[in-house]
Parts: structure tokens; sequence; C-alpha cells
């Protein structure tokens, strides 16, 4: 069977409602989804949530689904891209509540069983800081071309935008990471950590430049 014909026959089954077609539809995506939620959010937590929110409002308007059309996986990451939108903002309110709340008592250190952790959690804040220098829509665009490997009419369907609209953020996006890894040339000896903020500086150049290499279809 050609994949258009799968992805039609996947479209029907999950217009009527078939449960054990929505499960595969999470098994083949969840991940994707979550993430494109983590590069957008910074936040594996509102990553979490918002691929789980993404997924009750794939269901809930299943019945919306074009009856024609390829992989749904657009389709995903349109609905996942505003929910990590809405994820953001409520980050920003809590952010600023916390900011206006005493700091918390200290804790036990349990620094020897999270230092994996606490690497992981580092690359991300590198990844989401590059990204955060970006208008949110260049970003958006950028995180569903680039990372997950949607094309310009994928991309235009995800957001809801005419396929040029795509192509004029995705541009956009890439001038400005261009600047970005320009200004600040990456030195080898830097990348395997980042320990100051003028390490974090050359890490988010590396991963400009990463974006830069990379081709979109």
């Amino acid at each position: 069977m050609r994949e258009t014909e799968r992805g039609e026959s996947v479209r029907t089954r999950i217009r009527a409602g078939d449960r054990e077609a929505f499960a595969e539809l999470y098994d083949q995506h969840a991940r994707a989804v979550y993430n494109h939620a983590l590069r957008l959010t910074g936040d594996w937590s509102e990553a979490e949530e918002a691929m789980s929110e993404t997924f009750l409002a794939a269901w809930r308007t299943r019945e919306t689904v074009a009856p024609e059309g390829g992989s749904l996986k657009p389709w995903l990451l349109g609905i996942a891209t505003h929910k990590a939108r809405n994820a953001n903002r409520g980050l920003r309110r809590r952010l600023a509540f916390l900011a206006r709340s005493p700091a918390p008592p200290p804790v036990e250190d349990f620094a020897d069983e999270t230092a994996g952790r606490i690497d992981d959690a580092r690359r991300l804040a590198v990844v989401h800081r590059a990204l955060s220098q970006l208008r949110r829509q260049d970003r958006e665009v950028l995180a569903l071309c680039v990372a997950s490997g949607l094309d310009y009419q994928q991309a235009a369907q995800a957001l809801g935008v005419p396929v040029g609209t795509v192509r004029s953020r995705l541009s956009r996006a890439r001038a400005r990471l261009a600047r970005l890894s320009s200004e600040h040339p990456q030195h080898p000896e830097q990348r395997a950590e980042l320990p100051d903020r003028r390490g974090e500086v050359e890490g988010e150049a590396a991963f400009a430049a990463m974006f830069l290499q990379e081709e979109t279809p």
C-alpha cells in the first residue's frame, strides 16, 4: 500500500474514533511531539504536559481531520506548537510570581546523583537560549522545518499559514542564527563543557551553526 493510501486509511480510522488507530498514532509520533515541545519550552515537565495536552486535543478534535492526505504528523505538531506557546505563557507567569516570593530554604545536596541531569539541563538551556533570541514565529518554523523535518507545505499546514510565510520566517531565523554564529565563533576546546557564561555563548553559537548546516526540503 502506498504511503498516501496508508495515510488516508489512518485518517479515516481516526475520524471514526478508532481507539486502536489513535494508539498507533501516539506510538508513532509521541516522541516527535515531545521533542518539538521541549525545543520550544526548554523545560521537560512543560514538554510532557504539552505532549499530553496535544494528544488529548487531537482526540477531541479528530473529526476535523481532513479525510484525505498524508501523515498526521504536521497536524499533531501544529497542535503541539500552540500548547507549547501556552506553556511558555504560564511559565512566565510562575517565574514572575517566584521573583516576588521569598527565597526557599536550602535543601540537601544531591550533586553526585544528579550530575548527569545537571549536564542535560545545561545543554537544554543552551538550546533554548539560542532559540529564545528569535521571534516566536520564526522559532516555531525553525523547530518544525529543521528539527522536526517537515517540509514547507507541512509546516504551513501545521501553523495554518501560507507556504510563503514559512519560507520567509525560516530565512529570517537562519539569518539571525548566522549572525549569532559569526559573533561568537566556537573554540574546539569548549565544545564538551560550558563552565561559565562565555562557554554558554560559545555553545549557543555552535547550536546556531548546526541549524545553519541543515537542509530543508
